[in-house]
């Protein structure tokens, strides 16, 4: 039986009447497979989309690590788009939306890595599609070049630390200073371990390894850069994907709070927002997590040429900044996680803060708390898809709201 693929879900498979879910697949192309519950597998195309282009890198078949690269970049452009316009429709709001940032290929700086042990020495790489399967990736398209040197680091952790009977999480970033890396999912912490850990931090150079989250050693300080700030964020700490992404987003942020004199940016992170934005403004940036929150002021205070940035650790889901505490700024940035931030962003539309720039992974949760703000009288002015996470189904976008 054939089955006519009639659109992308939210996670990129395509969806035939039914529903039945067949991944690699576009809409218009008719197709056969095995069925399996309401999966589609062993895919045929029967008829191909004029949008299916030839996989740019050899593992896309196995590999979990993307979902999009047999569609051109025009048409995943327009679905990434499609998709948050569809999440403001669902409230009745049509915005207008500027052209798509695009990170180019071989741009991802950070990733985590999946390894193991095996009986002839180790690998490692991502997932497979819908599959707990390592699959290598000597060849990925996704890792900046500099970040391909972690696989065999990942190897080696596992070959020397890890075990045959579980994997390890190597989450990696880079750095100034070279690989940061912090390994979960192992084997408890003791002293044999952690000397052994030590002396492969030095072998392989990395810049700094934690193991859980534990700082085991630093050769060199794993410093980033936001603005003209060195920041040495935690272990595992929330960076951009890409330069590239990050650069896209903070120059909307620039735009849409030009101007604005004190500035409050809520889940602030290690400062990719508020250190940047202190050129001009005075910056009081808000974050959970208090290791995040002291490599910012820390940041900060090594500066030179900034306005007044003062941190604070708080949890934005149980205890909202309040208008009486929000009245003092002209402009707001926020960049919550999946989640949104649907009680902070009914605080900030109470307080009439005049300008907010909404930093979103999450177009569902998004639009939920866009639509709180312009049944309150705020204008959405202006949405950009940023695509870090290229050939993936995962949407990131910036957009600015304004006071009417």
């Amino acid at each position: 039986m054939s089955h006519l693929i009639e659109r992308l879900g939210h996670h990129g498979d395509g969806i035939a009447a039914g529903p039945v879910f067949a991944p690699m697949t576009l809409p218009g192309e008719r197709v056969t497979g095995m069925l399996e519950g309401q999966r589609l597998t062993d895919i045929r195309i029967e008829t191909p989309s004029d949008r299916r282009v030839a996989p740019p890198c050899r593992h896309f078949k196995a590999c979990g690590g993307c979902q999009l690269q047999h569609a051109d970049d025009d048409f995943v452009a327009r679905f990434k788009e499609d998709v948050v316009r569809t999440a403001l429709a669902a409230h009745g709001i049509d915005a207008p939306f500027l052209p798509i940032a695009t990170s180019p290929a071989q741009a991802r700086r950070r990733a985590t890595l999946s390894a193991r042990r095996t009986k002839k020495g180790a690998m490692a790489g991502f997932h497979g599609r819908a599959s707990d399967v390592i699959i290598e990736i000597p060849d990925c398209r996704l890792l900046h070049p500099d970040l391909m040197r972690a696989i065999p680091m990942a190897e080696a952790l596992a070959q020397e630390v890890g075990t045959r009977k579980g994997s390890l999480d190597v989450a990696v970033c880079l750095s100034r200073a070279g690989l940061d890396v912090n390994v979960t999912g192992g084997k408890p912490l003791d002293g044999p371990l952690r000397a052994q850990l030590a002396q492969l931090a030095e072998t392989l150079s990395l810049a700094r390894l934690a193991w859980e989250g534990e700082v085991i050693a630093m050769r060199e300080a794993p410093v980033q850069r936001f603005g003209t700030v060195d920041v040495v964020p935690p272990p595992g700490a929330f960076l951009q994907a890409t330069a590239e992404g990050e650069a896209a987003l903070l120059a909307d942020v620039r735009a849409a709070l030009d101007g604005a004199g004190r500035i409050v940016d809520l889940f602030a992170g290690c400062g990719t927002f508020a250190l940047p934005l202190a050129r001009t403004a005075r910056v009081h940036a808000v974050e959970g997590d208090a290791a995040m929150t002291e490599a910012l002021g820390a940041g900060w205070r090594k500066a030179e040429g900034l306005k007044e940035v003062t941190t604070e650790t708080r949890d934005l889901f149980r205890r909202p900044l309040l208008p009486d505490e929000l009245a003092r700024f002209d402009a707001a940035v926020i960049d919550p996680p999946r989640a949104g931030a649907e009680a902070q962003m009914a605080e900030l539309i109470g307080a009439g803060v005049p300008r907010i720039a909404y930093v979103s992974c999450s177009p569902v949760t998004f639009a939920r708390d866009a639509a709180q703000a312009v049944a309150a009288g705020y204008r959405l002015e202006a949405v950009r898809v940023v695509d870090q996470f290229r050939w993936s189904s995962h949407i990131e976008l910036v957009a600015r709201l304004s006071r009417i």
